[in-house]
């Protein structure tokens, strides 16, 4: 099958470019960029539109095994389709623990049958995310992990995390971490600060990441290993993670779309919607995150999808389960950046495509020949209000529910295919 994309506005994040031209899909795969149409080909005008490599969603929890009504592989897929996720990696935070072979196994056969869009597994670092235990890392390894993470579940003995890294080292696997201290972090809702005191909420110190951080680092620097910090959303960690890079540690940070787009007042009269791990941060961090993901010291943004029922999100704060939606919300949250000036569809699309491809070793996130055709159609200027309602996730948690947002997805495919295509207003 040929496909042939007339007058589209490209985005290509690896040569940093926007600019009109064509692109020309072969049996799955890019075959050319601004080159005539082939003989036979199915043209399809873009009519001016976005087309960019599809999103790599790196850290989407999905409820299959345990929690299948608040999400399953197929309202994941449907809303990583709707979304233009064409990737997306899960967090081994299922019941029971993604933590054997065989449990992995299970995952990926029925992320490939239920599944619209790619899926790829991480696989927990230690045993039941207890921290007491290593995991199979070999053996999870060879069943088709791609990382390795506890999640918010702080490994707190040093001694077997630095066993777990020496040994994740010698199989060159990869380590995400959580940077956060687990003894300041415990019981916290909200940052700690003045609008945490006015509400009368238990805060944390943004201290807690830096200091988790420092940890992590010590600990990498001992043992080499490669690691990526799922979540850096405060100013005070930033150095930190500029030294590690500059004295050559094997290091990558990543952040939730919701900490660049949102800030700890949104939290207003104790909305649940917004209560995340971590929590919400000040204007101030929130400026200086964005900052760090357009100098590319921060280098992966993803929605941190973590779909929680009316049940668990409608109690006092406090006790409100924490996280939000994000795979169908992701980027027309992230386009608020390229709108307010902060970023380029380039620096955008270098944040949620190529570098978390890159790092976890998936040939995704490029326009160049002989890449996978996983691409994203988009009206980066197309203005609606969300209705979290129409969201296909299964939970409808969305901090973004009755917001005005920009940006539509027009088309997602997959290989080639479509496995979305919206429907004609």
């Amino acid at each position: 099958m040929i496909l042939h994309f007339d007058n589209a506005r490209l985005i290509d994040p690896e040569a940093g470019t926007d600019a009109q031209g064509s692109l020309t899909v072969i049996d799955g795969k890019i075959a050319a960029l601004n080159q005539p149409a082939p003989a036979g080909a199915t043209r399809l005008d873009a009519r001016g539109k976005c087309l960019a490599p599809g999103i790599v969603d790196w850290g989407v929890h999905v409820g299959e095994p345990g929690a299948r009504h608040k999400e399953s592989y197929r309202s994941a897929g449907l809303a990583a389709a709707a979304g233009g996720v064409t990737t997306f990696i899960t967090r081994p935070d299922t019941t029971p623990v993604t933590d054997t072979p065989e449990a992995l196994d299970f995952l990926a056969r029925r992320a490939g049958v239920e599944a619209l869009v790619n899926v790829r597994h991480m696989a927990a670092l230690t045993r039941g995310r207890e921290g007491r235990e290593m995991a199979e890392i070999g053996f999870l390894l060879d069943a088709g992990a791609v990382a390795f993470t506890d999640g918010e579940k702080v490994t707190r003995d040093t001694k077997v995390l630095s066993r777990c890294l020496t040994y994740a080292r010698s199989l060159n696997a990869l380590v995400v971490g959580h940077p956060q201290d687990p003894g300041l972090s415990a019981g916290a809702a909200v940052t700690s600060g003045k609008f945490a005191s006015l509400r009368g909420l238990p805060g944390v110190s943004p201290m807690a990441e830096r200091m988790g951080f420092d940890r992590d680092m010590a600990l990498i620097e001992m043992t080499g290993a490669r690691y990526h910090a799922d979540q850096i959303t405060c100013a005070r960690t930033l150095p930190a993670l500029e030294r590690a890079k500059k004295n050559g540690l094997d290091v990558t940070a990543g952040v939730s779309i919701h900490h660049l787009t949102l800030n700890d007042f949104d939290v207003g009269d104790y909305r649940t919607f917004f209560k995340l791990t971590p929590p919400l941060r000040s204007e101030d961090d929130r400026l200086a995150v964005i900052e760090a993901v357009a100098s590319g010291l921060i280098d992966v943004i993803g929605s941190m999808h973590t779909p929680q029922d009316e049940e668990s999100k409608r109690l006092p704060y406090e006790e409100a389960a924490p996280g939000a939606v994000g795979l169908e919300t992701l980027l027309p949250a992230a386009l608020r950046l390229y709108h307010n000036g902060h970023l380029t569809l380039p620096q955008l699309w270098r944040a949620l495509s190529l570098n978390p491809a890159k790092r976890l070793g998936l040939p995704a996130g490029r326009l160049g020949a002989g890449a996978p055709a996983d691409l994203v159609l988009f009206d980066a200027d197309a203005p609606f209000v969300l209705d979290r309602f129409t969201l296909r996730s299964k939970s409808k948690n969305s901090p973004f529910d009755g917001a005005r947002l920009q940006g539509k997805v027009l088309a997602t495919y997959v290989a080639g295919a479509p496995v979305y295509q919206r429907e004609a207003a």
